[in-house]
């Protein structure tokens, strides 16, 4: 993991103490609410739909034992205390897509405390929210996974560290993403952000950037684009500002909902591209601009030096592991991954069963999974897009004692990449923006799908629930997707099939397309149930969800699914 030096220690105290200031002239009355919106946006504080909610930064999925206890601690300090099945548990967390952390009931009066927590274990909410370059994400298994081709940690948090309070970049015409892959298989949906970058190595085995641009959800689903096959990895820097700096001066400012690099991309198509390639060949031209902003590989040597393995692991000979326990078999099977390291392996824990919402946690499960994290993985776990977390570095023969103390926890839930492993935004429940409620849609499906031998029978589907057309639950990139949206003072949803988030399994980054007009609350899990039949009932021999909706198209889950909001009438 990277290691803060006094310099980032003493950045991100500053910006607590400063932020304690702002707090307090705002709660004195002498600096007015809208001025303090913007300075309370860019450290992560927004105001929701019952408290202000807290966006915690945790760059590239990386997370340290000692960062999660801290986590509870705020959580259990001054979050609500939680009720249903967390009861007694300490206060709420909820891990989003975006591998940052939420907290929804803080009281404002506390944010400045809870800031200078933070910062005590080097973390922070810095541009969590705002118009301005948002936390930089990766895939989950970054570094760890076998098909990686280039570890991507050390460049995701030079890109960290160059764009937090850019001040070129602090007030865009709207907020921007960036993910990273290094590996072969594209885990962290590049193709939907504003700046998707895939690392590869050339014919000569040097190391470069594939760009993508103009990716984003929303209410103009558009997959990214490639801008430029190969930037050399000492100019992505360059190349970034180039992009961004483009967008900054073109990107509309007048409309919200056309404000996003997307649209930009989308109207001026070569004419972007052709700007972007001009400003970046200036800056590298120009001495002031170009050097400054180039890689000296002393620089990544640096940061690189922190992304080595902990001490002790190193490979081993691979065990051969009992499991005539069904449960155990089926655990390894669906929520153990393989791992660079010969004798290691990446282990999920899901955070996903009946009663609890996608992605929420407690105090004390944020504790115990900082426990087994200690116990089992040298101290470090990875927040995941799929909001799970990740163990990166356990060693086979301890999976048999690990599975025991992860079912104890209720980590042990064989789902992962199934129907019930499910994403979803908060939705109505919270958010000021949602059309709808998320959690009890997905607690329903949860519900219905118990079944572990049909879940396997029905095989990998990705369902993305989204409250909103902002869709922070990602539903254009489910094989499966759904939207809430607002008919008159009442909740529907609509039903969206064959998106893709770029994985091999899923394919080329796509938008599901929607099937008829909207189901309302009490049909949508009932059209579920018909598309999964309609599923069952066509397809071929092995064949995977989302191939199966390639290859029949939409009308025939069209026609099932309609035919529930029939029932539904007539009844």
């Amino acid at each position: 993991m990277y290691q803060y030096t006094d310099f980032d220690r003493r950045f991100v105290h500053a910006r607590a103490a400063q932020y304690r200031d702002q707090l307090e002239r705002h709660l004195a009355g002498t600096l007015g609410t809208d001025e303090f919106r913007a300075l309370r946006l860019q450290n992560g504080w927004y105001i929701q739909r019952h408290a202000p909610m807290l966006r915690v930064a945790v760059p590239y999925g990386e997370l340290s034992s000692r960062q999660l206890r801290q986590l509870a601690r705020i959580a259990r300090e001054y979050d609500r205390q939680p009720d249903g099945p967390f009861a007694g548990q300490g206060g709420y967390g909820h891990f989003t897509t975006r591998q940052n952390l939420q907290y929804n009931w803080i009281p404002l009066v506390d944010s400045a405390t809870v800031m200078e927590l933070l910062a005590e274990v080097d973390m922070h909410g810095i541009q969590t929210s705002g118009n301005c370059i948002r936390n930089i994400t990766s895939d989950a298994f970054v570094g760890i996974a076998p098909d990686d081709i280039v570890d991507a940690r050390p460049y995701c948090e030079i890109l960290r560290q160059w764009s937090t309070l850019h001040p070129e970049f602090a007030h865009l015409p709207r907020k921007f993403k960036i993910a990273v892959s290094g590996a072969a298989e594209d885990r962290a949906a590049i193709g939907w952000h504003d700046i998707g970058l895939q690392l590869k190595k050339n014919a000569a085995g040097e190391v470069g950037f594939q760009v993508f641009v103009g990716g984003g959800m929303g209410r103009t689903p558009i997959p990214g684009v490639e801008i430029n096959a190969f930037v050399p990895w000492q100019h992505i820097l360059v190349y970034i500002e180039a992009i961004v700096r483009c967008y900054n001066l073109a990107g509309r400012r007048d409309n919200l909902y056309k404000a996003r690099i997307k649209i930009l991309v989308k109207a001026e198509g070569r004419k972007f591209f052709d700007a972007v390639n001009e400003e970046y060949r200036r800056i590298l031209a120009d001495d002031n601009g170009g050097h400054e902003h180039i890689i000296p590989q002393a620089e990544l040597d640096r940061v690189a030096a922190c992304f080595v393995d902990p001490a002790g692991v190193a490979p081993v000979a691979e065990p051969v592991l009992d499991t005539s326990d069904p449960a155990f078999a089926r655990w390894l099977a669906r929520n153990v991954d393989g791992h660079r390291v010969a004798g290691y392996r990446a282990v999920t824990l899901s955070l996903k069963r009946v009663g609890i919402a996608p992605g929420d946690t407690s105090a004390d499960v944020m504790d115990t999974a900082a426990a087994l994290a200690d116990q089992f993985s040298h101290g470090e776990l990875r927040v995941t897009h799929r909001q799970n977390l990740v163990l990166p570095w356990v060693k086979a023969s301890d999976l048999p004692e690990l599975f025991q103390a992860a079912r104890a926890a209720g980590f042990a839930t064989p789902n992962a990449r199934l129907l019930t492993d499910q994403i979803a935004c908060p939705g109505g429940d919270f958010c000021a923006l949602a059309n709808a409620r998320s959690l009890p849609l997905a607690a329903t499906i949860a519900e219905r799908y118990q079944d572990q031998d049909e879940l396997e029978d029905l095989g990998e589907i990705d369902l993305h629930i989204s409250g909103c057309i902002n869709s922070c639950g990602h539903h254009h990139s489910g094989h499966i997707g759904i939207l809430g949206v607002d008919k008159d003072g009442t909740e529907w949803y609509q039903l969206t099939l064959g998106g893709s988030d770029g994985t091999k399994l899923s394919g080329a980054t796509t938008a599901g397309k929607v099937i008829g007009p909207s189901f309302a609350a009490d049909e949508i899990a009932d059209a579920i149930d018909a598309v999964i039949d309609t599923f069952k009932r066509e397809r071929l021999a092995g064949e995977h969800f989302v191939d199966a909706v390639k290859r029949l198209g939409l009308d025939p889950f069209k026609t099932a699914a309609n035919a529930v909001r029939v029932s539904t009438a007539k009844a």
